[in-house]
């Protein structure tokens, strides 16, 4: 070998070796990256979790249902003396098979083989090791549209089952005066009952200025307490008692007047 041959021979080597550093360099950084990406990950799906957790406390689910259990796999018919009848066995011994058994753990990562037709049973080659990036991306994409959902989900949440879509003072004022008119009605009756003599005038007047307004006044307040409240929200929400105060002492007395007046317009 001459000397030139040598020092070609030599700069490829020295070439190789660079690649192959540079190839590890670049391995090991790629490594890195998917061991952060998935750190990363694994965070992201820890506080999922924890906010699920959160969300299923606040609607009244302790914890999700059990997982229903897999029936069992089903076990090779044998000979009648312990053998493994079928491909499974293996020729000339007993409780052999033909294919190592794996660990539980590893049995349950191990992808199933494909059965040829042509092949009488014998199992396919399996397809190639998924890409690790790609997993990750996949599973990166999946945790964006749980978080959406569940920002989707805070939201409902956050609103109450009476008139969701309603501002806080505009649905207590629509409960007050529901309320209100529950009682106007119930005041009709008992002018009614008196009209007949089964309601003297003193009962009369003690419940429309003050028993059935104060009924009203503590009903829209129990309404509002039930089904005013969002299923999370921090705190008690308003319930604005000075507005529904008035709004019941001053509606059934103006029910009861309404009443007169339609009466003496009707004489």
């Amino acid at each position: 070998m001459s000397f030139e041959e040598y020092a070609a021979l030599a700069r490829q080597l020295s070439a190789q070796h660079r690649a192959g550093e540079q190839h590890a360099a670049a391995e090991s950084a790629r490594r890195r990256d998917l061991h952060a990406a998935v750190d990363y990950l694994q965070q992201r799906l820890t506080a999922q979790g924890q906010r699920l957790d959160q969300l299923g406390r606040a609607i009244g689910i302790d914890q999700p249902p059990p997982a229903p259990t897999p029936p069992p796999a089903p076990t090779a018919a044998g000979s009648g003396d312990g053998e493994v009848a079928g491909a499974a066995g293996a020729p000339g011994r007993a409780d052999v098979g033909a294919y190592p058994q794996l660990p539980a753990g590893e049995a349950r990562l191990a992808l199933p083989t494909a059965v040829s037709p042509a092949g009488g049973g014998v199992p396919a080659q399996r397809s190639a090791a998924a890409d690790p990036a790609v997993e990750l991306e996949l599973a990166r994409r999946m945790a964006d549209e749980a978080d959406r959902h569940g920002q989707q989900a805070e939201l409902l949440a956050q609103r109450p089952a009476l008139l969701p879509t309603w501002s806080p003072l505009a649905r207590a004022v629509a409960v007050y005066a529901g309320c209100g008119a529950a009682a106007g009605v119930l005041v009709l009756i008992l002018v009614l009952a008196s009209g007949v003599g089964l309601v003297d005038g003193f009962t009369l007047g003690a419940w429309i200025c003050a028993g059935l307004p104060a009924v009203a006044f503590f009903g829209g307040y129990l309404v509002l307490g039930r089904w005013g409240r969002p299923a999370m929200v921090a705190g008690t929400p308003p319930r604005y008692l000075p507005l529904g105060f008035l709004i019941c002492f001053l509606l059934v007395p103006m029910a009861y007047c309404a009443y007169l007046l339609m009466v003496r317009g009707l004489r």
